[in-house]
């Protein structure tokens, strides 16, 4: 067996294997991505498919690249002519058609190329693995078995691992820890049946709410309203999500587990409706086809029609109304707003019970026939359907024995996993004992311990096993053992108050009197995104300048203090990382970061510039190594484009490439390592004797270079590309990076531009439309341009 994957081939360059090739690449993978030759005459030659793939992968949205430059690792070909280089490959993923017939022609022909020990597997969503290799070589069946990747694969963590009986657990072990160490993946195993887990539970739960909607009358916006964030699932909800899946794929889907499935109890269900037939027979097969149950309207028009069911013509997607739905609302906590929801006599209760204790009663009778356990279950669909919780685990905050009963006496009949769960002690699916989070095991019929994997570090364990070192509502000094202390913000959105500035400073202290190093993260949905604006605009509408001067100060200073911490200072960044919270990494000794982290300094777009010390490092790291003797004009203008245009990152990779990060700091492929891993650079670094970086002198190109920005401002402005008060912000801008107005080059301190850096956003603090900016900011997430 291989022991390590440096190249592979994918075969089928359609929506799944072009951007799982795409995702290999991006892991640092060289990939041969084949598909069926075009046509003679056309001017992309035999390999016309695949090049039309690789130009969808550069306009795709979200990038499926992590840089541009990544997608050099990836070698056209066509199946006629180039199959046999599969024989170089370490791993071999098909991805054709989702036709069995297709799949073993295939595969046999692979068989017939591919080296002795090489991996093999197939991403299809649900066709049996071990048939679709029956009959080919000992040594292939014993390397093959199921990857089930989810779309998008760079951004979807999801993937389903289907080994056969005759897969060599060590294959399986190994494609495990790739998936999970160099992809990113969170790993589940599946059983080889029909469908697996993901897509068995989420083709009953889109069928069975189908039936539902017919029978109560529910619009498909009404339907949409109640199936997305109202019940801790994403905004796509139920039907956007059929249109970006495909509506013509949960037909076929549908109707391909309907065939497979004859013992299934709630077979039926399965079968489609007329209306879902009529759609895909009009072309209306969602997105691909720009209709579905969603169009736009016409006219360029941002204006979004729904389908009307019963018409089948498309009408405007008018707002629900639920009276329950609207108090509801009003609750932050999931398990209470369901709660209220299915205990309420609204149109909106019944239709969430009904379709949420059906999907609760089929997903328990499938147990163990597609997996084993029930934190499989709900891992599937938190990572695979970025659902806030999982069944099992909304079924346990909605008491199992109160829902158990109303099943009951609605006559449906309870599976045997949930009379045994009735049966046991705590009479739920999870519970908590000795400080640890437990689930109902069915092997045990007992209570088992959830184990962090290995190379894994969870904050939640860490809480539920020992008190912070400090505290305070924003945020926590924890003791991660080893000598490492980790600073957790827990402030709304990670932001940076009072109270997260407070616990910088008293972390700072603690771990210089106390620990060996320090790591500042998190496990919330951004690191941090920045400063807490509300305040802000209260102290400038307020002229309260001096209150003002001395905070942007006492923050420069205290950022400062974790560059110059005598102990290591890592910072564990992850998602959205920008304005103050990217400044704050800036200034740490190093930084692990997530492979999907977004860094910029975007104050621009609330009408400030970055006053923390964002700019100065910038520049530090652009200009490093030159002196006043260089031209000094490209990299300033290279930071004033980041900065001024509030560019940010699509990847730690691009944020590599920006400067935000170090060659010297480090990337996680997944984030459940990240704080682990963030960890162990800290123990590296303070066991290698750290000392802190000295900070020396910056050049700054003075005049010379001012005069080029600000030319570049007046080309902007006259071309419209930017407004009057762009203009007013990037000259503050190109104020501070230029020195200040230096007759010639010269080398300042970092004192000196922190001093114009706070200038700068006393300045703009006082203007209205900076004001207006942040007003905006702050109602729709979204920058203003006035």
């Amino acid at each position: 067996m291989r022991s390590e994957v440096k190249t592979a081939a994918v075969l089928g360059a359609g929506t799944m294997g072009s951007r799982i090739a795409a995702h290999l690449a991006n892991a640092g993978v060289n990939c041969l991505l084949l598909d069926l030759p075009g046509e003679a005459s056309n001017p992309a030659g035999r390999n016309a498919t695949v090049a039309a793939a690789r130009t969808t992968l550069e306009k795709s949205r979200p990038p499926a690249y992590f840089t541009p430059e990544v997608a050099r690792r990836i070698q056209a070909g066509n199946f006629s002519d180039h199959l046999e280089r599969i024989s170089a490959a370490d791993w071999i993923i098909e991805a054709v058609v989702e036709n069995f017939d297709v799949k073993r022609e295939l595969l046999r022909r692979v068989d017939k190329y591919r080296k002795p020990g090489t991996l093999v597997s197939s991403n299809t969503s649900g066709l049996p693995i071990a048939s679709l290799a029956e009959g080919l070589s000992e040594d292939f069946r014993r390397h093959w078995l199921g990857t089930h990747f989810f779309n998008p694969p760079r951004h979807m963590r999801l993937v389903e691992l289907i080994p056969t009986p005759q897969t060599d657990p060590e294959v399986v072990r190994f494609v495990a820890d790739f998936c999970d160490q160099r992809l990113g993946k969170v790993v589940v195993y599946a059983k080889d049946r029909p469908n697996f887990i993901a897509n068995r539970i989420f083709l009953f739960a889109f069928m069975h709410t189908l039936q539902v909607m017919q029978q109560h009358e529910l619009a498909v916006q009404e339907v949409d309203a109640l199936s997305g964030p109202l019940i801790g699932r994403p905004r796509m909800a139920t039907f956007r999500l059929a249109d970006f899946t495909g509506v013509d794929v949960c037909l076929f889907v549908a109707e391909t587990l309907y065939r497979l499935v004859p013992d299934d109890e709630k077979r039926d269900v399965y079968q489609p409706p007329q209306f879902l037939r009529d759609m895909v027979g009009k072309g209306m097969a969602g997105d691909k086809a720009g209709q579905g149950f969603y169009k736009k309207a016409a006219g360029g028009s941002s204006e979004r029609l729904a389908l009307d069911l019963r018409t089948m013509t498309y009408r405007p997607a008018k707002k629900s109304y639920f009276a329950a739905v609207e108090k509801a609302q009003k609750l932050s906590d999931l398990g209470e707003r369901i709660r209220f929801l299915i205990d309420s006599d609204d149109p909106a209760g019944r239709f969430i019970w009904e379709t949420l204790s059906e999907l609760f009663l089929y997903t328990a009778a499938r147990i163990p026939e597609i997996t084993d356990d029930i934190v499989s279950v709900d891992t599937v669909l938190k990572a695979g359907f970025n659902w806030q919780a999982g069944l099992f685990e909304i079924w346990t905050m909605l008491g199992v024995e109160k829902t158990a009963e109303r099943m009951r006496n609605e006559g449906k009949h309870l599976p045997p996993l949930v009379e045994q769960v009735l049966a046991s002690p705590e009479k739920s699916f999870y519970a908590e004992r000795d400080n640890r989070r437990t689930f109902f095991d069915l092997a045990s019929n007992a209570q088992k311990a959830i184990e962090d994997p290995p190379g894994v570090l969870r904050l939640d364990t860490v809480r539920r096993q020992k008190a912070a070192v400090k505290s305070n509502r924003g945020a926590s000094l924890w003791d991660l053992g080893d000598g490492v202390a980790l600073l957790e913000f827990h402030s709304k959105a990670n932001s940076l108050d009072q109270t997260v500035f407070h616990m910088i400073e008293q972390s700072v202290r603690e771990v210089e009197a106390n620990f060996a190093s320090l790591v500042i993260g998190n496990e919330g949905e951004h690191f941090c995104v920045g400063a807490n604006l509300y305040l802000l605009l209260e102290l400038s509408r307020a002229g309260k300048w001096d209150e003002l001067s001395r905070e942007i100060t006492h923050i420069q200073e205290l950022f400062r203090s974790l560059r110059r911490c005598r102990k290591p200072v890592v910072a564990a960044v992850f998602g959205q990382t920008l304005a103050g919270g990217c400044e704050l990494a800036l200034r740490c000794g190093r930084v692990q970061a997530a492979a999907e982290t977004y860094m910029g300094l975007v104050e621009t777009g609330a009408g400030l510039v970055p006053a923390a010390g964002g700019c100065t490092e910038m520049l530090r790291r652009h200009t490093a190594g030159l002196t006043i003797e260089d031209d000094l004009t490209s990299p300033t203008q290279a930071v004033f484009e980041l900065i001024g245009m509030a560019k940010v990152s699509g990847s730690a990779a691009e944020a590599r490439q920006s400067r935000y990060l170090r060659s010297s700091d480090g990337m996680t492929m997944n984030r459940d390592r990240l704080i682990a891993e963030a960890k162990q650079a800290a123990q590296a670094m303070a066991a290698g004797g750290y000392q802190p970086a000295s900070e020396g002198e910056i050049p700054v190109g003075g005049s010379g270079v001012l005069a080029v920005l600000e030319l570049g401002l007046y080309l902007m402005r006259e071309a419209e590309y930017i407004s009057d008060f762009d203009v007013v912000i990037g000259k503050k801008l190109a104020h501070i990076l230029s020195g200040g107005r230096l007759s010639q080059p010269s080398l300042v301190s970092e004192e000196y531009l922190l001093n114009l850096e706070k200038e700068a956003f006393l300045s703009l603090c006082g203007e209205a439309k900076t004001h207006q900016r942040i007003e905006h900011l702050l109602k729709t997430g979204k920058p203003l341009r006035n």
